[in-house]
């Protein structure tokens, strides 16, 4: 973070005794050499490679670890290295190699004098030519990709079995938003960090005990996020976001990628990543306040142990209470998370662990359903409690560990193994009514529901670097498994009732559940293998690959077991000297395929194979250094179970084609104007559909438009004062599938501010914001057939972090 005060000057040395930080004090004067030209073994360039994996911080921070990894003194004056900041750098390099991408557009430059590298300020009477250095998150494919320039997201995320990738050198759309954006725009769950992404909308609104979301006009749910690149460990409902330091989304399907889902989710992948030590100590005390009353403490602790600084451990833990702003709905929650890693000679060992409880009390937003009405009409206030007094309470807990070797300089090995348990109980489905009147006269029911998921899923893999000829090759090897068992008890329904959705009544609440009884033993398995193929210097990088699927549900009745083979190819060209990519893809989603329940049918008891969602993807990326653009286009159809009336037999050929055009940008406009978003268009037709009813229609919950756009701007006049805005809009969106019913398109903005500054020797940041500041009433989005969500109220988020 930039701070507004300069600290007292005074030189920092980095390993080394008195007698070479005097030395170092005493070379002030002293000319400054290109890297090249110095005379030095430290900083030759055969000198000896260092493994390196230095996270983004401060450049202070980073030089402290440099030197530290190096075993040279490095001298500099911390007024010069105040503010500025370091990306990640991770893999094999020279010392020369990492300095050079560490003082890269900082206005430093190093000299080495007598074994002592000087960090100096570059001024007009010398220059450091730096030689081109292409470094990036492939150089090291387990390594955090850093973080791209303003800071918001980052320069490459995860391709599940590939590993990390740059952007510029990725076939796929794929934004990663950092901790730092997390923690600026008071995310406090993914579904909110998600906000940001035009091509994402939500079907269930703020204070729904569950976040479901679209992805290019596909659902997902909770239960579809993966954790470290594994399925089926991620927190239930709402999953905070205080341990993690990277949101990484993939637009599309990703079955090559990642395996399957657990509910077959296909519109895109998402991958959470746990925080992890950086190389200086943190201890960060965060107090937030939401309103109507939501007050929360959080705790991020961040140590580095040994001589040499090998063992990291990071601690978070949040503790929140109070009213939300859902109007007499109170929420309650913890968190607790553990990560630590152990960086060997050619090996590293991670362990995160967390455990979250969530308990949300006397009710729940507005969902209401037009079928029976057969109009939509106007919204109701956004703080509408359609359901007081019901309660819904999630816990989930996790464990996974993690393993890298290097088996020599080009090859490695991997494995991954986790376990997690979630357990809900209380009212967090069918939290909706039917509107039956125009002024809002509506029946309801609730519904009691229990139940717990056990999941054990692990990933093992290896992966090489060689080459043919005049090719590169880059070969993974992976296998997944993901064992899950899964217990309900059985609903337990009210009476019906009557209320009215402007002016709710007290709902009829439904009994006691009973215990929850197992229901399914579920088991998806695969093996992959891809290569990317690197030509002409890897200006042209071709990835193929296969993945070979199994799905088996022993508990179903028959007992469902099916095999699906997946192929992906992706292709990236950098046909000019600037930084342009241009690429496409072909990849599949799987979604375990349907089994025909209808007694009467004529292949009663049939099982369907996965079906597969297969996209086709084109699209260019311009990175201007500071600032990147990515224009797309796509086309997914999606395969479903219907019944072929004229035989009296169901087949696969149901199917949804989602095509689409998107514009992304994020990056820094200018050293104090920071953007991020984008535009989407979307044209979601229900192609092939029983009888050819609704042939030709939108798909519902699917806007024809989307925009996102977030600007943060560091204000001249206030050193450390930025002020936020954010603007969403969604066009109108059909609520069914015969397109009779609709909901209006809608806008929203969002306007915050936060100050940077110190207060006694303690780094201090303020943040404040005010979301959906006209508190517009609007439906905002789209759950199952017929039903529509209300927008969120008007929100005032408050909060203070300090460092100690």
């Amino acid at each position: 973070m930039s701070l507004p005060h300069a600290r007292p000057a005074h030189p920092v040395a980095f390993p080394g005794t008195l007698r070479r930080l005097a030395l170092a004090c005493a070379l002030g004067s002293a000319s400054l050499l290109p890297l090249s030209a110095v005379n030095a073994t430290a900083l030759a360039a055969d000198a000896p490679a260092l493994s390196l994996n230095l996270p983004s911080q401060s450049l202070e921070a980073a030089v402290h670890a440099l030197a530290r990894e190096a075993g040279v003194p490095i001298a500099a004056d911390s007024q010069l290295l105040a503010g500025r900041s370091a990306p990640a750098l991770q893999g094999r390099f020279t010392l020369q190699q990492a300095l050079q991408y560490l003082l890269a557009n900082s206005g430093l430059v190093a000299s080495e004098e007598n074994g002592v590298i000087i960090l100096r300020s570059l001024n007009s009477d010398g220059a450091l030519t730096l030689g081109e250095l292409n470094i990036n998150a492939n150089s090291n494919p387990g390594g955090l990709p850093e973080a791209y320039s303003g800071g918001q997201v980052a320069r490459g995320a995860r391709l599940g079995m590939l590993g990390n990738r740059d952007v510029m050198e990725t076939p796929f759309n794929v934004t990663s938003y950092t901790a730092q954006h997390m923690e600026n725009q008071q995310s406090g769950t993914v579904g909110a960090v998600l906000r940001n992404d035009p091509s994402i909308r939500f079907s269930t609104g703020e204070g729904h005990a569950y976040e479901n979301f679209m992805i290019r006009g596909y659902s997902l749910d909770s239960t579809e996020l993966a954790l470290n690149g594994l399925y089926g460990l991620a927190p239930d409902g709402h999953v905070p976001t205080e341990f993690l330091e990277r949101v990484e989304v993939l637009k599309g399907p990703g079955a090559l990628l990642n395996g399957m889902a657990p509910n077959g989710g296909v519109g895109g992948v998402i991958n959470l990543v746990p925080k992890r030590a950086g190389e200086a100590p943190l201890t960060r005390l965060t107090s937030s306040y939401v309103s109507d009353g939501y007050v929360a403490e959080h705790i991020d602790l961040g140590r580095r142990l040994g001589d040499e600084q090998r063992l990291g451990i990071r601690f978070n833990g949040v503790y929140g209470s109070g009213e939300t702003g859902v109007d007499q709905q109170s929420k309650d929650r913890t968190l607790a998370s553990l990560g630590m890693d152990y960086r060997g000679d050619g090996w590293k060992l991670e362990l995160d662990a967390y455990e979250s409880h969530e308990k949300l009390e006397d009710g729940s937003p507005m969902m209401a359903g037009f079928s029976k009405l057969g109009h939509v009409t106007k919204a109701p206030k956004p703080d509408t409690n359609i359901l007081d007094g019901i309660s819904a309470k999630q816990i989930s807990k996790a464990v996974v560990v993690r393993g890298e070797y290097e088996l020599n300089d080009d090859w490695s090995a991997y494995a991954s193994v986790g376990s997690a348990r979630t357990r809900y109980k209380g009212f967090l489905n069918g939290t909706r009514v039917i509107v039956t009147g125009a002024n809002g006269d509506a029946s309801g029911e609730t519904y009691n529901q229990g139940g717990y998921t056990h999941s054990l899923s692990s990933e093992a893999g290896v992966r090489g670097n060689f080459v043919t000829g005049p090719v590169n090759h880059q070969l993974v090897v992976s296998t997944t498994l993901l064992h899950q068992d899964i217990g309900r008890a059985a609903t337990v329904t009210s009476k019906k009732y009557m209320t009215n959705i402007y002016h709710p009544g007290k709902p009829i609440i439904a009994g006691d559940i009973g215990s929850s009884d197992k229901t399914g033993d579920n088991t998806l398995s695969s093996f992959a293998v891809a290569d990317t193929l690197g030509f002409i210097d890897d200006k042209v990088l071709l990835t193929l690959g296969v993945r070979s699927q199994r799905v088996r549900q022993k508990m179903s009745k028959p007992a469902y077991d099916e095999r699906a083979l997946t192929p992906a190819l992706g292709l990236v060209l950098k046909p000019w000297d600037a930084p342009v990519s241009l690429y496409a893809n072909y990849i599949e989603g799987l979604t375990q395929g349907g089994m025909v329940t209808d007694l009467a049918a004529a292949n009663y008891g049939e099982q369907f194979a996965p079906y597969k969602a297969k996209q086709m993807e084109a699209g260019v990326k311009w990175d201007l250094g500071d600032f990147t653009h990515t224009l797309s286009v796509f086309q997914i159809e999606k395969p479903s179970m219907l019944l072929d009336r004229a035989s009296n037999r169901y087949t696969d050929d149901g199917e949804q084609r989602n095509r689409g055009v998107e514009w992304n940008l994020f990056g820094a406009l200018t050293p104090s104007v920071r953007l991020l978003g984008g535009v989407t268009y979307t044209r979601a037709e229900l192609t092939r559909t029983a009888g050819g009813t609704f042939d030709g229609n939108t798909a519902r919950g699917v806007p024809a438009w989307s925009a996102n756009l977030g600007a943060e701007w560091d204000t001249p006049w206030v050193p450390g004062l930025t002020l936020t805005a954010l603007g969403i809009h969604s066009s109108s969106q059909y609520l069914d599938s015969a397109n009779d019913l609709k909901i209006p398109q809608w806008t929203r903005y969002d306007l915050g501010g936060r100050y940077s500054t110190r207060v006694l020797s303690k780094d201090v940041v303020l943040r404040a914001s005010l979301e959906n500041v006209e508190n517009r009433a609007y439906w905002a989005g789209v759950f199952n057939d017929g039903y529509a969500t209300v927008s969120e109220p008007r929100t005032l988020k408050l909060s203070a972090s300090i460092d100690f």
